[in-house]
């Protein structure tokens, strides 16, 4: 499925297909990009393993996180694992490319895998992110859902590798994606 745009107006189908094609291929571990809940909590007891990965506090403001503690608690209550961390397309690298100037490998990987859309490199970011935290099996085909700015619009059949063998990540299927 190709949407005509970008964006959260795409949340509630993209979730859905992404539930239908796990149901249809047996995975049982869907990620979920979220930063303040709402998207995960339409994926919530969909299947039997969820993550919901979310942004690093500071990410909008220092020393704060996006998501609320209420929502969180209420996410956690729903068995749907919370995974706050360091964006692995981005993390240290970032403060030396702001430092410093120039692009390094990570924001190059980032900026290529954002040639197939914002989040389609979401995806393989929050699945990689899951996978290093031992929060879904390795070797396994699990299901991503991310998006651009607000809500889903990306979902992807994804096995993920580790972030230090990111290359033998492998996509298997697009989907759904602007």
């Amino acid at each position: 499925m190709y949407w005509k745009s970008a964006g959260v107006t795409h949340t509630e189908k993209t979730v859905e297909l992404a539930v239908v094609k796990a149901k249809e291929y047996g995975i049982s571990s869907i990620v979920v990009a979220s930063c303040t809940g709402q998207t995960a909590a339409l994926v919530a007891g969909k299947a039997g393993n969820i993550v919901c990965v979310t942004h690093v506090d500071g990410f909008d403001k220092p020393g704060m996180n996006e998501m609320a503690q209420d929502i969180r608690d209420k996410l956690t209550i729903q068995n749907v694992k919370l995974l706050t961390t360091t964006h692995v397309l981005s993390g240290a690298e970032r403060a030396i490319s702001r430092k410093f100037g120039g692009v390094y490998p990570i924001e190059i990987m980032a900026h290529t895998l954002r040639m197939f859309g914002q989040g389609v490199k979401v995806c393989v970011e929050i699945a990689v992110m899951a996978l290093d935290a031992g929060l879904i099996p390795y070797g396994e085909d699990i299901i991503a859902i991310g998006g651009t700015g607000k809500g889903a619009d990306t979902a992807v059949v994804i096995r993920p590798a580790y972030a230090a063998n990111i290359l033998d990540t492998h996509i298997a299927e697009i989907i759904c994606k602007p």
